[in-house]
């Protein structure tokens, strides 16, 4: 039995250091809306995707030993399907052909792969800060 009762997917938090980057990036390709966020010793933009994903953009802290992500933002962009088994978020689109063609003209790289069973589509590719990302298509 779990410890938590009635426990429910609540947020995911992301540091960086330019958090109004990484908001326009998440609310440009995959339709986030700004709410209202807390005020803290240092800045926070707070963001919700329907009906009930949130998504909490945290300023860096200059003095973090900690890795910003799984490469540097100021590096040159890493191959997306380099890491299809590793760390990433994953959202499910239901226009997925027009969402990675807008991906395309954004000028983002991609990767896509179709799941064994033939009926997901998946597209692999990375946020500004590096976040790996993974949208997919139920079909």
């Amino acid at each position: 039995m779990a410890a938590a009762k009635g426990a429910c997917f609540n947020h995911v938090s992301r540091e960086s250091t330019d958090i109004k980057r990484l908001a326009q990036f998440y609310q440009e390709i995959l339709g986030f809306e700004q709410i209202e966020s807390p005020k803290f010793g240092f800045n926070v933009i707070w963001l919700k995707l329907a009906p009930s994903f949130f998504l909490h953009l945290i300023e860096r802290d200059p003095e973090t030993k900690l890795p910003e992500g799984p490469w540097s933002a100021s590096a040159a962009v890493a191959d997306p399907k380099s890491l299809p088994r590793g760390h990433h978020i994953c959202f499910s689109v239901s226009n997925f052909d027009s969402f990675v063609q807008t991906l395309k003209e954004k000028g983002i790289e991609t990767h896509q792969t179709t799941q064994p069973n033939g009926k997901t589509k998946q597209v692999f590719f990375f946020d500004p800060d590096g976040e790996f990302l993974q949208p997919r298509c139920f079909t």
